[in-house]
């Protein structure tokens, strides 16, 4: 009897995802365990393994399906001697829905343009539906088009971006206010870059976003538009960090501890020592964890992923800078599983390596916190009254204003910055 394979739930959230590659094609051999299939859920690229054993005899949805929705059959499994007349019963595969640079709507802008005339009703659904491209689409509603006055030059009559190139002056469609009785159109109030850039010629490349880009950038604009961040801005000097460092890697073969391993270990060591930081706020009640878990900004091909580091407050640094480079590492390639990089109680970005002296980072919801690191820069600072130069490193925290008031936050700076320049407090 065939074995269906369906279309796993990789997170708790997730309802559907895109089906990015079959690791095995049809007639492979399959063994329980063996990684079979890449998914890209909104979050990462994720590998499936196997369940069963068999022969991978019908691949039901091919490589580059987006928007497989979870438990749907992907592909069926026979065993070995079985008879493969059992497939007949399978249901047909799916297009992809794979969008490629060769295919954008983009690529209407090399066709001439051709003379304007009068929409006949072939052009026109029996509903009203008007054939046109997304982009004529998106041009029509920018310049307030009737596309119901235009003829199409594209395959069976469709509408595309050359035919509006030419539009006299008098088919311009009805105000939405009109058409709605007055209501208000958010798009009419918007810029859309791309009709922007054909309007006045400017040449472009079009990139599909990823599912990983798409939630990274709702998640941020909802934390920019609905939680109130207030920032505090300190300087820590490094000196004595960055000797212990020089220390503690010379004297052990193979120990390449980071100073943003001691970063990690200072946030989560001053969580531990002023709790009060350690929350996060809901409608009901501020939730205080009792344990630090550290999320670390990661780049990633598709975008920012952030990776935790558990318990960080109870790890050596060794310990920590084995872990963060093992995420590190299977963050870029897309390999963290769900509960690798979904929680965490406060984050840390660090921009110092590419030379950034100081900026303000956006929260990762549901926490309140996180820290956006500087490099390390020689300054000149007053020490007992005199002139001396010290390595310096600008550390601009943004707090959630509704779970952490001004001088919490203040003081949670202030124990991070003692323990960033009295390091030996991490080794205890």
């Amino acid at each position: 009897m065939p074995h269906n394979i369906l279309m796993p739930a990789l997170s708790p959230t997730m309802t559907e995802g895109k089906l990015a590659k079959w690791v095995k094609k049809e007639g492979d051999k399959v063994k329980a365990g063996d990684v079979i299939a890449e998914i890209e859920t909104d979050k990462a690229t994720m590998e499936v393994e196997a369940v069963d054993e068999g022969i991978l005899a019908k691949i039901v949805v091919p490589a580059g399906t987006d928007g497989v929705k979870v438990n749907s059959l992907i592909a069926m499994l026979l065993e070995e001697g079985e008879d493969a007349s059992a497939l007949k019963s399978a249901p047909a595969a799916e297009a992809p829905k794979t969008v490629t640079p060769a295919n954008q709507p983009a690529a209407e802008a090399t066709k001439p343009a051709p003379s304007m005339a009068v929409a006949t009703p072939a052009q026109v659904k029996s509903s009203g539906r008007v054939f046109a491209s997304p982009l004529a689409k998106r041009i029509a509603k920018e310049k307030n088009i009737d596309l119901s006055a235009v003829k199409g030059s594209g395959p069976h009559g469709r509408i595309v971006k050359a035919d509006l190139d030419k539009v006299p002056a008098g088919v311009s469609a009805p105000k939405a206010a009109a058409a709605s009785g007055g209501s208000f159109t958010p798009a009419a109030s918007s810029v859309n870059a791309q009709a922007l850039a054909d309007a006045y010629g400017i040449p472009y490349t079009l990139t599909p976003n990823s599912g990983v880009r798409k939630v990274i950038a709702r998640r941020l604009s909802e934390s920019k538009q609905t939680v109130p961040h207030f920032y505090l801005t300190i300087d820590c000097e490094l000196d004595a960090l960055l000797t212990l460092r020089k220390q503690l890697n010379d004297s052990t073969e193979g120990l390449k501890i980071s100073v943003n391993d001691f970063i990690i270990k200072a946030t989560a060591v001053a969580l531990q020592k002023f709790p009060a930081a350690n929350v996060s706020w809901t409608d009901d009640n501020i939730v205080q964890y009792t344990r630090a878990d550290v999320s670390v900004a990661v780049a990633t091909p598709n975008g920012l992923i952030t990776p935790i580091i558990v318990d960080a407050a109870n790890k050596s640094l060794k310990v920590i800078s084995s872990e963060m480079k093992d995420l590190g590492a299977r963050a870029k390639e897309g390999k963290l599983k769900p509960q690798e990089f979904q929680g965490g109680t406060i984050s840390v970005s660090n921009l110092g390596m590419f030379g950034i002296s100081q900026f303000s980072a956006i929260i990762n919801p549901p926490q309140a916190a996180i820290l956006a690191v500087g490099a390390g820069q020689e300054r000149v600072v007053a020490k007992n009254g005199q002139m001396a130069v010290a390595n310096v490193m600008t550390v601009t925290a943004s707090f959630d204003h509704r779970a952490i008031d001004g001088a919490v936050g203040a003081e949670y700076l202030q124990v991070f910055k003692k323990l960033i320049e009295n390091p030996i407090g991490l080794l205890l």
